[in-house]
């Protein structure tokens, strides 16, 4: 009984947090309380180049838990996930949890975070003795609490339309988000695009963030020619083909309407260039039921000079170019400034596009 108390007060202090990794860090800290674990961490599932990829976000360190939320395809400490093949197979198979022995002492429990039927984070449990079956519905009961949790706070910031991050999430997370890259700045590029960077812009272009807002072109006139439902697959679709456009680092927000917005990370403005063009083709070249061609446009603008808000009105004036001369195109906001086709000005606080 003693040990099933600290376990509920650790259990009500988790589900009033409202961000994922200190979530994350509450339920390795209410494991590692438990008697018998030697080593706990957290790892982050990700693919690069077709290739899945696991690397430590939060780990024990000296009785401390250690986080990291840079980027992980630049964490040296990634390793292809067909190094470990029980959790290979685990997730393969959709199990809930597997047992991995590497050595004489050491037993290794991984149990997968499922969410919308996709694992990117997963708990590994270690002890020196062989997990009883006490241990085991302990250890699932609390996961079990953590998941669900995970799932109703993922929830919560998605589009119920298209699951991507809604605007509330956008609000949230953009001034970290913006500030996260400084570390990284002066560091090579990472994932696909890096070959992309050597062919275009060499090794001295600086690597940045940017923000870009898309908006679908003429969406107003598929609502009101093929009614809504159309109007909504068309949403979906466009979704998905921002997914498979960006990287599993980058971040992809439904504003509301026709309204999107895009968080690509760490790369230089060639490549930005090269890759919001690539969607924007992308779109072009789609097929959408019923429908026929879709375009889209897009200003986007770097996340290096000025607060949110300005940085948010900057991509949208870039847009509104875009929408006023000719529509189906994309406008960097200093190109424009630099031509003489937009004067620079602070945005309004309350961005709206058309």
């Amino acid at each position: 009984m003693k040990m099933r108390k600290p376990i509920l007060q650790n259990l009500v202090e988790m589900t009033g947090l409202r961000d994922h990794l200190r979530l994350e860090l509450s339920v390795l800290s209410t494991l590692q309380a438990l008697s018998g674990i030697v080593d706990i961490r957290a790892l982050e599932l990700f693919t690069r180049e077709g290739q899945t990829f696991v690397r430590p976000r939060t780990w024990l360190e000296q009785g401390q838990l250690l986080s990291n939320d840079a980027e992980a395809a630049q964490d040296p400490r990634r390793e292809p996930l067909e190094r470990h093949p029980d959790l290979q197979e685990c997730i393969a198979s959709q199990s809930a949890s597997v047992v991995h022995v590497p050595r004489r002492g050491r037993y290794v429990l991984w149990l997968p975070v499922w969410m919308n039927e996709k694992v990117s984070t997963c708990l590994e449990i270690t002890q020196s003795r062989p997990f009883s079956a006490h241990k085991l519905d302990v250890l699932m009961g609390v996961f079990q609490v953590y998941q669900n949790y995970q799932s109703l706070l993922d929830y919560s910031e998605r589009d119920a339309l298209t699951g991507l991050f809604n605007r509330k999430t956008f609000d949230e997370q953009f001034s970290r988000y913006a500030m996260s890259g400084l570390a990284s700045r002066s560091g090579a590029v990472t994932e696909s695009f890096a070959a992309e960077e050597a062919a275009v812009a060499g090794d001295n272009e600086p690597v940045q963030q940017w923000l870009a807002v898309v908006d679908i072109d003429h969406f107003k006139q598929v609502n009101d020619r093929f009614g809504h439902l159309y109007g909504d697959e068309v949403l979906i679709l466009i979704a998905n083909i921002l997914r498979s456009s960006f990287r599993s680092h980058d971040r992809i927000f439904r504003f509301g309407g026709e309204e999107f917005v895009v968080l690509l990370r760490s790369t230089t403005l060639s490549t930005a260039h090269k890759v919001f063009n690539r969607f924007r083709l992308a779109v072009q070249e789609y097929h959408f039921p019923q429908v026929g061609q879709v375009t889209v446009s897009l200003g986007f603008v770097s996340t290096t000079r000025g607060s949110p808000v300005e940085i948010l009105g900057q991509a949208d004036q870039a847009l509104y170019y875009a929408k006023e001369h000719g529509r189906n195109q994309v406008c960097f906001y200093d190109d424009l400034v630099a031509s003489g086709h937009l004067a620079t000005k602070v945005a309004n606080d309350d961005v709206e596009l058309f």
